[in-house]
């Protein structure tokens, strides 16, 4: 790629075409900027050769555009340009409007961090040719999940929980994982590894100015799932999503007036889910069920519903430092130092005995006082919640006031600075356990399945 890319001189970023091999399970989405060179990513699905009757065929390839248009978010940030072009097929005003949601929120915290204002300027263009979807036809999909794992807590107790369900599974991940290789096999069912090789070109021009920053994975992986789940013939694709997802970090300023949420994890919330899922049932296959079976949970829930369960304990990791695509991984399983590994260490601490949570991370994260002000920010205290996929701050307020009144964990640092400096400050209302333990609130899991994985929640 040539060494000249600069951003402020972007005029349009186009979606060049895509294409779907069934002989080798290869997805080719190819993008570029003006005139510039065309940038590949292709998807590998194993399993191939495919064989696509003509109402799959149809799915897959309606599948495969939306994947298209939604991984594009890796390539569009590079420059934001004002004009959006949809070469070699055209989208109708609903798929439109699913995009322009996805770029905008999907790219918050990324339009934050860059001081950008992206509202009014993300406009995918609706084709003079393109016809309204209608009712996509039911394919004959059968009832087995594929699951997304990503080699912590949440997806491992979805799996489990569906396994007590008696819902046949496959487990899937995206990349080149080791640490989430190693947590699907320990689950003993059948697994999908889905390779995804990103564009050389967009580290070039990363490395020449692009704007960089968080985008919504989830949103990306949610769109790959869809397709594998047609390719494999899988009538549901499950992630593991609480509702605490769907609650963002407030920015405030120094008069301390609250002036903008930026939801981090926004593809992984309640909006996106349902735009998402009503899509997909509507103009990609009708019996193709996209849902996250832990949206009635908080992220306490999560952690005690793990907690009931041992075996995964020397193979899981929340550590993002473990998933990054560039730049050196920890050398043990949780660095320690990250609000991931602060958040699920206090989400984790109220349900399990003190001597299994250190073996887990080995060394006790409440007991050190230089991790202070990293659970001050989970507290929002002094602090915004971290943008990263932790629960909400009145979750771990909750929890380390549960703490403070165990024995076994009163006496560590971050326990006792929390019950001297920052509970006086709190309302005692607010700071009690069993009312975020409820399970409640609006999901999409189909009737059946939820109707016996509740009952294992509930236990």
């Amino acid at each position: 790629m040539s060494t000249s890319f600069n951003r402020d001189a972007i005029g349009a970023f186009r979606f060049v075409r895509c294409g779907f091999h069934a002989a080798s399970g290869v997805a080719e989405l190819v993008y570029a900027f003006d005139d510039g060179p065309e940038m590949v990513e292709t998807i590998t699905v194993p399993g191939a050769p495919f064989v696509l009757d003509g109402a799959r065929a149809e799915a897959v390839e309606r599948a495969l555009r939306l994947l298209h248009l939604v991984a594009g978010v890796s390539y569009y940030k590079a420059a934001v340009p004002g004009e959006i072009r949809i070469e070699g097929y055209a989208i109708d005003a609903a798929t439109a409007a699913l995009l322009e949601q996805v770029y905008l929120n999907g790219l918050g915290e990324f339009a934050y961090r860059n001081g950008l204002d992206l509202h009014g300027r993300i406009r995918f263009p609706v084709g003079a040719g393109a016809v309204e979807a209608g009712a996509a036809p039911a394919l004959g999909l059968e009832p087995r999940a594929l699951v997304a794992i990503g080699g912590g807590k949440d997806s491992l107790v979805s799996i489990e929980a569906l396994r007590a369900a008696g819902v046949e599974q496959t487990v899937a991940w995206i990349g080149g994982s080791q640490l989430i290789r190693t947590c699907a096999e320990r689950t003993g069912l059948a697994t999908l590894n889905i390779g995804r090789a990103r564009a050389p070109g967009l580290f070039e021009i990363n490395r020449q100015g692009a704007y960089n920053g968080h985008i919504p994975v989830t949103a990306v992986n949610s769109a790959i799932l869809v397709l594998a789940a047609l390719l494999t013939g899988a009538g549901q694709v499950v992630f593991s999503n609480e509702r605490s997802a769907s609650y963002g970090s407030l920015i405030v300023s120094a008069d301390g007036t609250v002036t903008s949420e930026v939801n981090h994890q926004w593809s992984k919330g309640w909006a996106f889910e349902h735009a998402f899922g009503e899509y997909v049932g509507r103009s990609v296959a009708a019996d193709l069920h996209y849902y996250s079976l832990l949206r009635p949970l908080s992220e306490l829930a999560v952690a005690r519903q793990f907690a009931k369960n041992d075996h995964y304990d020397a193979h899981f990791s929340s550590c993002n430092r473990n998933f990054h695509i560039l730049g050196e991984k920890p050398a043990q399983r949780w660095c320690g130092l990250c609000p991931k590994c602060h958040f699920v260490f206090l989400a984790l601490a109220p349900f399990m005995p003190k001597t299994r949570l250190v073996r887990i991370f080995g060394r006790n994260l409440l007991d050190d006082d230089g991790q202070a002000p990293g659970f001050d920010a989970l507290l929002e205290y002094q602090d915004h919640k971290p943008f990263e996929c932790v629960g909400e701050g009145r979750e771990s307020r909750a929890a380390m006031a549960a703490l403070a009144a165990r024995a076994e964990w009163r006496e560590d640092a971050l326990v006792v600075r929390f019950a001297r400096e920052i509970r006086p400050q709190l309302d005692p209302a607010g700071l009690a356990l069993e009312p975020l333990l409820e399970i409640e609130g609006e999901h999409r899991v189909p009737a059946a399945v939820w109707e016996r994985v509740r009952a294992n929640f509930a236990a």
